[in-house]
């Protein structure tokens, strides 16, 4: 696809070839399997200031909580039991759990089940990520949120988007298979502003793109402001399929969010990931990045049985794989 061919697809003009040709692409690669990657959502305790981000340090209206070394075990022993084959360990930027505790948790993980271990940390120091790639850590999530460096200065609040990249890079170097990813329809972007998306991620090369559409939280200084679009979300990740087959592709909960239902849809068109949540009930709740972040049933909040549901739904079968990328020499 050349940029005008991207270009038209991201308004719309043809939303059924190009999500046909997403679905078959994601078919020939992934065959009918999905990856379930369980996340733990350990801590909403952050010391940053994006101007979207409902964990931002300056939310006073947030509960906030930090859970424990066994509380967070015990919480991926049950992830495995349900059957998952991935487990993330996620936060805000939260320095409060030393390098060496984390590195313990991975350990520990590594130890009693054979499953990958991802990292969602934010800024922690490069020689932390080693030290934990170093104890097992298979996988780092680290989004860009946006390519253009001005507004990335703007949304984390004078941060240098140069400086993000490089962390990426590094932790590639470190060995670690690489998540990244952008917000689709920030607040004052266009088409072009998708397109640059697409075409950097597709050069930046990542394991794992994840793009989940803008939804504004109350909380926030984009409070008020219009939200993303779900289907211009899921054209970026029908385009990002169809440019990078290989790569493992979200269908995010931002898109539930925003559309409730949608991330079955998302996977009839070109995703193979679901990524839920099994933080525990009595914190899930507070775990807002943005409303709808942990919607769902009370009695489903230990459960990977929504996700395989969604998944049959959709057409496809679950997958206790631990889902590598083909871009890579691992076997999951």
């Amino acid at each position: 696809m050349n940029t005008h061919d991207i270009l038209t697809a991201l308004t719309g003009e043809d939303d059924e070839t190009l999500f046909r040709q997403a679905d078959e692409t994601r078919r020939r690669v992934f065959g009918n399997h999905v990856y379930i990657r369980a996340i733990v959502e350990f801590s909403n305790v952050c010391d940053k200031h994006c101007r979207y981000c409902g964990l931002r340090a300056d939310n006073g209206r947030l509960n906030r909580y930090r859970m424990n070394a066994d509380h967070i075990l015990a919480t991926a022993d049950h992830a495995v039991a349900e059957g998952a084959g991935t487990i993330v360990l996620q936060s805000g930027d939260d320095v409060s759990y030393s390098m060496e505790l984390v590195g313990e948790l991975i350990r520990e993980i590594k130890h009693r089940h054979d499953v990958a271990v991802t990292l969602s940390l934010g800024d922690r120091g490069l020689d932390e990520y080693g030290y934990w790639r170093d104890c097992g850590a298979d996988r780092c999530l680290m989004k860009l949120e946006t390519t253009d460096a001005l507004r990335y200065k703007q949304l984390r609040q004078g941060e240098i988007f140069g400086e993000r990249l490089h962390r990426v890079e590094e932790l590639r170097r470190q060995g670690y298979e690489i998540g990244s990813g952008v917000i689709a329809g920030l607040p004052g972007t266009t088409p072009m502003d998708a397109l640059r998306d697409v075409l950097f991620l597709t050069e930046l090369k990542p394991d794992m793109i994840a793009v989940g559409p803008f939804v504004p939280n109350p909380d926030t200084p984009m409070s008020g402001m219009a939200p993303g679009s779900a289907d211009l979300s899921m054209r970026m990740t029908a385009l990002l399929r169809i440019l990078n087959p290989e790569a493992n592709i979200p269908a995010t909960s931002a898109l539930d969010a925003l559309r409730p239902g949608c991330r079955g849809l998302a996977l009839n068109r070109g995703c193979n990931v679901l990524m839920p949540s099994l933080t525990p009930a009595d914190h899930r709740a507070d775990y807002t990045i943005y409303p709808g972040k942990n919607a769902g049933n009370a009695e489903d909040a230990l459960s990977l049985a929504p996700a395989r549901r969604a998944i049959g739904e959709a057409g496809f079968v679950a997958s206790a794989s631990k889902g590598f990328s083909p871009r890579r020499d691992h076997v999951g």
